[in-house]
């Protein structure tokens, strides 16, 4: 069953240890069957419930699945083997279009507005005790939120979107639980679920976003919570469309007990509106980043949400991190306040990118979505071969694994820095390196 691993230890940390070792090496591979509690507690000379300790450690850290009679596995994608590892690497004089970063030449300056804020910071430094959100962060902030139709609530900063979604899941959920996420969907997002020990069910995304019937489907099931993107979804580019958010609000009607996490993820880099779903359940948040408009090391996010959800949240950081700095903090407000992005200049470089390629492509007979954003997805029928061909051509794009727990293969291609000059020998790749894939045009 094991093959040459044997399973080590006598405490339920020391065998929970051995087999994540294992799963991390490489010696266990996904989908592994691991021994039945009672076989191993006899091979180890220990009782059962030791074993059973161990397992169920495995299981809150999304190492391992149990099903039923039919036993415990290694996951098929276990935290130890993040997708962040599913990547290509680019040799020297390979063009990099796989990374998801911004446009550095879209990123504003920071050194005014930090200048400002340390000034600030010396003059009135914040102390143990302070408020942990600076007030005029979460006055303009607000004001955005209510611009946009988002419920009222308080306001939180965490470190990022992920951070914020990580903190909201762990406020309501537990080991075991099952979560709806968009499949394909944030690579991160799909190894943070799992990590937390919880279960991914996928719902399917077209352009506006996730599907109703896939959606519905997955509560009627038992997914206890709903993760949703609002605008650039990552990697399809998908936007909420003003007829999905009626009908995903008419399926989230229906079920209010569901916790619905929103990830604004085109905040000031789309100029499409936003249609937010929050509201219509019991329990829900919404989290903006500043990472794609204004710098991803800036790692600073607003979050919002019902009272219940961001007590938790807040009382919970109170006891790790305490809070993100006052000085990044008041730095962001200079950037907001100042004007530092527009917007539908960002919004209009990334959509001629996005545009020129998905042309290209269509006039190859290649098609790819990218509705917003700086990501274009491209299905493929063979998706190894087809980043291994582009990178043999002199690009380096995405593995659509990284984004995938049950929608067919893909690649994605970061439009974020490619130069006009650029658009046809890339689309010449593409649709080269598919057609090979599929058995066509093989030369």
């Amino acid at each position: 069953m094991l093959g040459e691993y044997p399973i080590k230890g006598r405490r339920a940390a020391d065998i929970s240890a051995s087999v994540e070792r294992a799963v991390g090496a490489g010696e266990l591979e996904p989908g592994r069957l691991l021994p039945p509690m009672r076989e191993l507690a006899e091979r180890l000379g220990v009782n059962p419930n030791t074993v059973a300790a161990a397992y169920r450690t495995l299981r809150e850290r999304g190492v391992i699945e149990t099903d039923g009679r039919r036993g415990s596995r290694v996951r098929s994608k276990p935290a130890t083997t993040g997708r962040e590892f599913i990547r290509v690497d680019v040799p020297e004089g390979v063009r990099d279009a796989s990374e998801g970063n911004p446009d550095p030449a879209l990123l504003p300056p920071l050194g005014p507005a930090f200048a400002r804020a340390a000034d600030r910071g010396d003059r009135e430094p914040v102390l143990y005790g302070d408020e942990p959100v600076e007030p005029e962060l979460a006055r303009l902030a607000r004001a955005e939120l209510d611009a946009d139709g988002v419920p009222a609530g308080p306001v939180a900063v965490t470190s990022g979107s992920l951070d914020a979604i990580e903190r909201v899941l762990a406020a309501h959920l537990r080991p075991g639980d099952t979560v709806a996420v968009e499949d394909p969907g944030w690579g991160s997002l799909l190894d943070l679920v799992p990590a937390l020990g919880l279960r991914t069910v996928p719902v399917g995304v077209d352009d506006d976003g996730p599907l109703p019937e896939d959606v519905d489907r997955a509560l009627e099931d038992g997914a206890r919570a709903l993760i949703v993107t609002d605008r650039a979804q990552n990697p399809t580019g998908a936007t909420l469309g003003a007829a999905r958010a009626r009908a995903l609000r008419a399926v989230l009607r229906r079920r209010p007990g569901t916790l619905l996490i929103e990830d604004d993820h085109g905040h000031r880099i789309v100029d499409l509106p936003l249609h937010p779903l929050a509201g219509v359940t019991r329990h829900w948040a919404f989290v903006r980043s500043v990472a794609k408009a204004y710098g991803p090391d800036l790692r600073l996010a607003v979050l919002t949400g019902d009272e219940v959800t961001l007590d938790r949240v807040r009382g919970r950081q109170r006891l790790g991190p305490g809070w993100v700095s006052r000085i990044t903090q008041r730095a962001v407000v200079r950037l907001w306040a100042d004007g530092a992005v527009d917007t539908a200049a960002v919004a209009g470089a990334y959509g001629r990118r996005r545009d020129a390629l998905i042309g290209a492509l269509a006039e190859r007979g290649v098609a790819a979505r990218g509705r917003s954003g700086m990501n274009v997805w491209i299905p493929v029928p063979d998706e190894t071969g087809a980043v291994a061909r582009l990178l043999h051509a002199g690009w380096a794009v995405a593995p659509g694994a990284r984004f995938r727990l049950a929608a067919p293969p893909g690649i994605r291609i970061t439009v974020s820095t490619l130069e006009e000059g650029e658009v046809e020998a890339l689309a010449d790749a593409v649709a080269s390196a598919v057609r090979v894939g599929s058995g066509r045009g093989v030369v």
